[in-house]
């Protein structure tokens, strides 16, 4: 697993940090875990795997 922040897969979406934290909350984005202040922590594979399929249904 390669962790990523969510400042990172925000930049990696090209999106806000708010859009990421929403998606996490909708269950859209699964956090593997949580860091020591409680920001979700997501899997780089997982990532990759979410903008592909929302790229192919028209955009994030």
């Amino acid at each position: 697993m390669t962790p990523m922040t969510t400042e990172q897969v925000a930049e990696f979406l090209d999106v806000k940090v708010e859009r990421v934290r929403r998606l996490a909350r909708e269950n859209l984005l699964v956090a593997k875990q949580q860091d020591d202040q409680g920001e979700p922590i997501f899997d780089k594979e997982d990532v990759e795997k979410y903008k592909e399929l929302a790229q192919r249904l028209g955009g994030i």
